[in-house]
C-alpha cells in the first residue's frame, strides 16, 4: 500500500485542522485509507502527516492538483516537499 508522509510548517494548528477536517470527503473520493498527524515535539507548528493510499498515482493527482495547493494556501501552510512510497514489509515488535 502506498505511503505518503508530509512535513510542513502551519501558522496556526487548530485553523489548520479545521480545514484538513473539511477534506476529509474529498481526501477518500481520491484515494486516501487511512492517516496520522503528529507534530516536532520541540516545535508545535511543524506537523507530519503520515497517510496511506490506493496508489501512488491517486497520492499524485491529488496533492498535487490546484484546488489541494489551493486548500494549503487557505490552511496557512507553506509548500511541502512530497515524499511517495511504497510499503516493502510491515510488523510488529510487540503486541500492544
Amino acid at each position: 500500500m502506498p505511503h505518503m508522509p508530509i512535513i510542513h510548517e502551519v501558522q496556526d494548528y487548530e485553523s489548520w485542522k479545521l480545514i484538513f477536517d473539511q477534506a476529509a470527503d474529498m481526501r477518500m473520493e481520491a484515494g486516501g485509507c487511512s492517516y496520522q498527524v503528529l507534530h516536532y515535539e520541540n516545535d508545535p507548528k511543524k506537523v507530519v502527516y503520515l497517510s496511506k493510499w490506493t496508489s501512488l498515482d491517486h497520492a499524485k493527482a491529488f496533492f498535487e492538483s490546484e484546488r489541494v495547493l489551493n486548500i494549503r494556501k487557505a490552511a496557512g501552510v507553506k509548500s511541502p516537499e512530497f515524499t511517495y512510497l511504497e510499503e516493502l514489509e510491515a510488523g510488529a515488535v510487540r503486541v500492544l
